[in-house]
């Protein structure tokens, strides 16, 4: 593993240390990028973008990149209610103060969009630019059963040969055409090593925020958070397995955001892995928003 980011520990409005990777190159002044993982993951799976955008040799720049409380290297939190989307907005926000940006363009993974699109209601002028990595306004409820079928409740591997086969038993109709290496990087993510052995890497009580979801009943609209994403360019990014965000849905957020640009990631689900083919197109996206802004 690199070491070409920092550690950077923040205490929440609780006191609960928070906990980002800081990629900081030695020159450029190009717009910060925030990068926002999903429900059950961390810091970690940004590591080769990040990489690409602090080194990129015509625009570098900073890179923080979040692990919310619960998850990584943040504190666990003794209440699991606090594992919600309105207290993670505020510790990202105290994050950025932290860490004195301003202004940045942020890329959010399922959950990390959903606390983009809220960013963008409650702090516009924080966001410069957005890429929203597998969701959008309307969350299927097929995709939310089948996190809720997992999150906190998979077998304890043995080794991470072991854990890779837990999750490619699971999720390879997603990812069809994941290689061993890429399933391992997965189980990297979402387990860690220590002296007892293999523990997943983030609360178990994670799963409880899941529990109480009626996904009988009508899920919440978020197409007015999405609205007040118009005044700035958005790269929407669709798994074609996916099943949180549909290719109607897909096709509505196009209509209705005049800067938007989507694209569709082939032989992935949710959600899509952020390397290879998408690090150069997520690069001129921000690149993009340097120019415009």
């Amino acid at each position: 593993m690199s070491c070409s980011y920092r550690d950077l520990f923040v205490s929440a409005a609780n006191g609960l240390r928070l906990y980002a990777r800081d990629y900081r190159p030695q020159t450029g002044d190009a717009l910060p990028v925030v990068c926002l993982p999903g429900l059950a993951r961390t810091s970690k799976d940004f590591h080769d973008l990040a990489e690409a955008l602090s080194h990129d040799p015509s625009w570098p720049r900073r890179v923080l990149c979040l692990d919310y409380r619960g998850r990584g290297r943040s504190e666990w939190d003794r209440d699991w209610r606090n594992y919600d989307l309105k207290v993670e907005l505020n510790d990202t926000l105290q994050v950025l103060t932290a860490a004195g940006i301003g202004k940045a363009i942020f890329i959010g993974t399922s959950r990390g969009g959903l606390i983009t699109m809220a960013l963008s209601a409650a702090r516009p002028e924080i966001i410069a630019g957005a890429v929203l990595n597998d969701i959008g306004p309307v969350l299927e409820a097929k995709g939310l059963m089948r996190i809720r079928s997992y999150v906190g409740k998979l077998p304890t591997p043995r080794t991470m040969s072991e854990a890779a086969d837990i999750l490619r038993q699971r999720s390879e109709a997603q990812f069809p055409g994941y290689t061993d290496g890429q399933w391992e990087k997965m189980a990297r993510g979402t387990w860690r090593e220590t002296e007892d052995g293999l523990v997943l890497n983030y609360d178990p009580n994670l799963m409880k925020t899941l529990e109480g979801l009626d996904l009988e009943a009508p899920l919440p609209d978020l197409w007015p958070l999405f609205e007040t994403m118009k005044p700035f360019p958005v790269l929407a990014i669709r798994g074609s397995h996916s099943d949180l965000l549909t290719t109607e849905t897909l096709q509505v957020m196009q209509e209705r955001h005049p800067h938007l640009t989507a694209i569709t990631v082939p032989e992935q689900g949710h959600a899509p892995s952020l390397e290879g083919n998408l690090i150069p197109i997520i690069r001129d996206f921000v690149a993009g928003v340097d120019l415009r802004d």
